[in-house]
């Protein structure tokens, strides 16, 4: 992958000047003219990939704005939200918050009311709960729907601390045009299965559970899978402390699944791994833009090591991944069934390199309800895959203030980037010269 900025797409200008894409007009997405996802004529495939939405049921405006300018901008095939969509702790849901996955909510307490009337009174909270996750969904997902392009969701730590459980949120997300979440009752990974409703439909999903799912890509002519695009629900919390990891279940599907879409696969999910930090170099506390390490990495400070990361690439907070090592980098390793992993969660965080033939993305906040970067510096990524390498794909950070200009609101709580991205002209010079992205993604597999 190659971390790009200052993306080739239409300034706001020019996007004022283009019809919107609604139900009844074409597509914005090739592969939703085409039934599934499959590479192009041209030989490209796009995903675009919106982190960190983490808002209330009142979506920031500017967010749908980046998501709206975002889609015009690359015309993406695909979309995949890799979690914290919703802000669970939002006091919009505190009737039904959880803090944790594994404990109940506030309802579950009560002992001055009837047994009943409790009962009733936790069911109509629930149900305020889903309408108001059904309202923020809505707004997130309308300019898709308006440019028919097809999406797909995993989970975070705050998701489900609305109070509703990933299959709930699974079952409201279903509900949108587009959505290619299968249900997953009863999944069978070696029996692939169909979303209607997602307008995709011939396009193969191989189901493991809510929020974890394989969507297989194929090639012009349609006779094989050229790669896979996973979402994997990478967890919530441990009990022991700090960020949890993906079930067995989902481990088992991640060891199987080379073998059902015989292609290499990029994996999406929310938490990073703990072999992020080995794009890092660590240095004293007191050197230039250091940064603390979180829980077991605390004491130590780092810098992004700009031998192991790709142009464009920067730091701002300490990688939040889990205490424990889970096992699932060996498990992408092992099986030479991945090349590639892409996460949110931290916030601040906008790199890509490679780690034992792996390239690990970390793509910050798209959202303007939350703590992050800059407004200008919050943004979506785009994958630009090529048939005649599509495991080395292309990746760039399309960012608000390149695409949107200025926020409508100066709600967003900001912090300062401790590490500057490459220059605006080294950017482009990449952008517009592929043979130099390529020896830059060859010097990074080989370690040099």
């Amino acid at each position: 992958m190659t971390e790009l900025h200052n993306p080739e797409g239409p300034r706001p200008a020019d996007r004022q000047a283009q019809a919107p894409h609604n139900g009844v007009n074409r597509p914005l997405s090739v592969s939703a003219r085409l039934g599934l996802l499959q590479f192009h004529n041209s030989g490209k495939f796009r995903v675009l990939q919106f982190a960190d939405i983490q808002d209330g049921p009142k979506v920031s405006s500017d967010t749908i704005s980046l998501i709206a300018a975002s889609l015009d901008a690359v015309r993406p095939d695909v979309v995949v939200f890799t979690g914290n969509q919703i802000a669970g702790y939002d006091t919009a849901y505190s009737q039904t918050f959880r803090k944790r996955s594994w404990s109940s909510s506030r309802w579950s307490g009560v002992r001055a009311l009837g047994r009943l009337q409790s009962s009733v009174q936790h069911d109509e909270a629930v149900e305020r709960t889903r309408e108001l996750v059904r309202s923020s969904i809505s707004r997130f997902v309308q300019p898709l729907v308006d440019r028919g392009v097809p999406w797909a969701v995993t989970y975070g730590n705050h998701d489900f601390q609305c109070g509703l459980d990933n299959a709930q949120m699974d079952a409201l997300y279903r509900e949108f045009p587009g959505c290619l979440n299968p249900e997953s009752t009863v999944a069978r990974p070696d029996r692939p299965r169909t979303q209607p409703g997602s307008g995709l439909p011939r396009q193969q999903i191989i189901p493991c559970e809510p929020g974890t799912f394989a969507l297989p890509v194929m090639d012009v002519d349609r006779t094989r899978n050229v790669l896979g695009l996973v979402l994997l629900d990478s967890g919530d919390y441990a009990h022991s402390g700090g960020y949890g990891a993906p079930s067995g279940k989902a481990m088992d599907f991640l060891r199987q699944l080379p073998e059902l879409i015989h292609a290499k696969s990029l994996v999406f999910q929310h938490i990073p791994l703990r072999q992020h930090y080995r794009l890092l170099k660590e240095v004293p506390s007191t050197a230039a833009h250091a940064i603390e390490g979180y829980r077991t990495f605390s004491g130590h400070y780092f810098v992004l090591d700009e031998s192991a990361t790709l142009p464009g690439s920067y730091l701002g907070e300490g990688i939040s991944c889990p205490d424990a090592e889970c096992g699932e980098f060996d498990v992408l390793k092992s099986t030479h069934g991945y090349f590639a992993v892409a996460c949110g969660h931290d916030h601040r965080n906008g790199f890509v390199g490679m780690v034992d033939g792996i390239a690990l993305a970390a793509t910050p906040t798209c959202g303007f309800g939350s703590y992050g970067p800059a407004p200008s510096k919050r943004a979506s990524r785009l994958v630009e895959f090529d048939i005649r390498h599509p495991h080395e794909p292309r990746t760039q950070l399309l960012e608000f203030g390149e695409l949107v200009g200025k926020p409508s609101s100066r709600k967003a709580y900001t912090y300062a980037l401790n590490n500057t991205a490459a220059s605006p002209g080294e950017a482009v010079n990449l952008l517009r010269r592929p043979n130099v992205i390529q020896r830059i993604w060859k010097s990074l597999r080989s370690g040099r």
